[in-house]
């Protein structure tokens, strides 16, 4: 079993770590890039420091992993942040240094395709943080969501115990970086729904594990980073959360499926699920048939869930996904879940 800590937390006034695992995106859209870096600045205290491959479009998995390791190699870099996520960051995995990454713990946030360090760093024995990426949460038009920047900065400073609470309002219908009228206004929300529990007749408490569903699909495919010994994900709380990619609700169920079929899904005390994106540019779903893309979603999980775990607990549409706001989860962490006062407390 490993042995999963807490690294220290950085304070206002320190440096900060910003680095592109995945995708240089910051090299195609500087504009929320930069946003992002002033707020890290201005609204939190922190200096971030970039590195050769953050605004590099096409940089390789070595240059990638040269900068994973230069950033916990630095003793004067106290936390390190994503920019934005990709679709390759399982090619740098390999090239990576455990021990020199395991001897400079410091806390890592990002989600998506950065699922791949999540789970690289829970299994070196790091806690890291799932959310909170440059582009995303800190470049967020108009201002940050005040829920996104409460749960950042709570985990980026503290160390004690935070209650997740349902989003007051949210989005997931994104405008073009490009045009520069974006960043004039806050995005529009609609007004939130709640959570929805299922066999919430009892509170359990566990260490994190799970993120992109498609991520983990395919580190499943590849047999990397996802531990033989499944007593390790013994009563977990299992996150899990679809990209802008919008996968069906087939493709959902037989990643389930597999996982069940692996006997992972079972392990499991409660699985939150977070609130499925169901808009992309190149889906534009209106109302009806994003409300339709996420029932059916909704009734994929229901059904593996029933096949291969169903006496566990489940919460959907909690907000730690690709949709606005984003709550901060740490990752390997500790996080209970009260079914009967229908709460969630995490420990950053």
């Amino acid at each position: 079993m490993t042995t999963i800590s807490y690294p220290p937390k950085p304070s206002p006034g320190d440096r900060v770590a910003v680095i592109s695992p995945g995708a240089g995106l910051p090299g195609l859209f500087p504009r929320p890039h930069e946003l992002g870096l002033e707020r890290l600045r201005k609204e939190y205290g922190l200096e971030p420091v970039e590195y050769p491959a953050t605004r590099t479009m096409g940089s390789t998995p070595q240059e990638r992993a040269d900068d994973i390791h230069a950033a916990f190699a630095d003793t004067d870099v106290k936390a390190v942040i994503a920019s934005i996520g990709g679709d390759d960051q399982i090619t740098v995995l390999p090239l990576l240094d455990r021990e020199l990454i395991r001897a400079n713990p410091k806390p890592f946030f990002g989600m998506s395709d950065n699922t791949n360090l999540l789970v690289y760093l829970r299994n070196s024995g790091i806690v890291a943080y799932h959310g909170a990426t440059v582009m995303c949460e800190l470049g967020r038009p108009g201002a940050m969501h005040p829920q996104t920047a409460d749960s950042l900065r709570a985990a980026l400073f503290t160390s004690g115990e935070y209650e997740l609470k349902p989003a007051e309002g949210w989005n997931d219908v994104n405008r073009d970086w490009a045009d520069p009228a974006t960043f004039d206004a806050e995005p529009d929300t609609r007004p939130g729904t709640g959570w929805t529990w299922v066999n919430a007749d009892r509170s359990v408490e566990g260490r994190s594990w799970g993120g992109n569903l498609e991520i983990l699909g395919w580190l499943l495919m590849a047999d990397r980073e996802i531990s033989h010994d499944l007593g390790e994900y013994d009563g977990g709380v299992l996150l899990l959360e679809t990209s802008e990619e919008l996968p069906s609700a087939d493709e959902v169920f037989r990643t389930l499926r597999n996982m069940g079929e692996r006997g992972l899904l079972q392990r499991f005390s409660v699985l939150l699920m977070g609130r499925a994106k169901t808009w992309s540019f190149e889906r534009p779903n209106s109302p009806e048939e994003a409300a339709r893309y996420a029932a059916g979603q909704r009734e994929a999980v229901l059904r593996a869930m029933r096949t291969y775990a169903p006496e566990t607990m489940i919460v959907f549409d909690v907000d730690f996904g690709h949709t606005d706001p984003q709550l901060v989860i740490p990752y390997g962490g500790v996080v209970r879940v009260d079914g009967p006062a229908r709460r969630i407390t995490v420990t950053y």
